[in-house]
Order: C-alpha cells, then structure tokens, then sequence
C-alpha cells in the first residue's frame, strides 16, 4: 500500500471521528440546553462533574484521537474542540448559564452548518 493510500485512509478516518465528536456535541449540548448543568463545568460541583465525565472523556479521547491524525496530514488542530475546550470551567458570576451557553451553541453550529450548506 502506497503512502498516498495510507494518508488517504487515515483522512477518512479523521473525518469519520469528527463527525462522531460532533454528533455526541450536539447530542450534549441538545441535553444541556434542556436544563441539565455539567458540561461546561461552571460550578464545579463533583456529583455534576461525575455525571457528564463519560460524555467528556469520550469527547476528549476522540479529540486526541482527531488531532493525532490531524498532525500527520499536516492540518491544524480540530477547531471545534479547541473551542469547546476554551468554554469550559468557571466563569464569572455575570456570565450566561449553562443552559443558555448551549442554546448558543447549538444556534451557532446551526448556523455554520447552514452556511456550509449555502
């Protein structure tokens, strides 16, 4: 198998993982939306962290895993984790709650998804 191959493969492959990382996003950001409060981890509290930490732990893993591949085709690190890193932990008492924060999230990915679609 040529090189050309491999790289090839490897690039379904990290295409694959993205659209699994996106898939249990949207599936987490939809619960959190709903009310449920751990996934972006504002307050801090060990039964909520508890409770999300296999939604986040399979986010991370498929992260890693999506930025590995990601490395060898010579492509940044995945943007929608990086983000999704960056909004997560404590916040200001001002700041949205979580709930809100993932309805804009959702609305966002909404949008960027229409926007590719146009």
């Amino acid at each position: 198998m040529s090189k050309a191959d491999r790289l090839d493969r490897l690039d379904a492959r990290r295409s694959g993982l993205e659209t699994d990382y996106e898939a249990v996003l949207l599936d987490a950001l939809r619960t959190a939306a709903a009310g449920k409060w751990g996934l972006f981890d504002h307050n801090g509290d060990r039964a909520t962290r508890a409770a999300i930490a296999p939604t986040i732990n399979e986010l991370q893993e498929l992260g890693e895993e999506i930025d590995r591949a990601r490395e060898i085709l010579f492509m940044p690190p995945f943007e929608l984790q990086q983000q999704f890193l960056a909004s997560r932990g404590p916040v200001a008492p001002q700041a949205v709650g979580e709930p809100k924060q993932a309805r804009a999230w959702l609305d966002r990915l909404a949008s960027a998804v229409d926007d590719q679609g146009s």
